[in-house]
């Protein structure tokens, strides 16, 4: 699998939801179904990382997986919205690189 651009991501999910007549869903079901997916990677990483170990009668699941279905959900809100993700990323890059850049401790050159 080559080296996918989030302009491709985009592209790739419009295409995926564009073969079937009922579309996207509406911004306010999806921010549902984004809640759902967060809530899911959540549980995983209380997991793994928390003090929650799985049920023995709980499905195995990734956080990986978990993170492409958030991933999935939020492409798709961007593209019912007509929003680049690429354009709202290279913003918030622009506002840490600003008016955050003197915010946390950098670490010294060349360690």
């Amino acid at each position: 699998m080559s080296d996918k651009t989030m302009k491709d991501l985009q592209a790739e999910v419009d295409e995926y939801i564009g073969q079937f007549k009922e579309g996207y869903f509406s911004p306010l079901a999806m921010m549902a179904r984004l809640t759902e997916e967060l809530g899911e990677l959540a549980r995983e990483v209380n997991h793994y990382y928390g003090e929650k170990p799985k049920k023995t009668t709980e499905n195995e699941k990734s956080m990986e997986e978990e993170m492409g279905d958030v991933l999935f959900v939020l492409i798709c809100l961007a593209n019912s919205l007509d929003i680049s993700l690429e354009e709202a990323h290279n913003r918030v890059m622009h506002k840490f690189n600003t008016r955050d850049k003197d915010r946390w401790t950098r670490k010294e050159e060349g360690k």
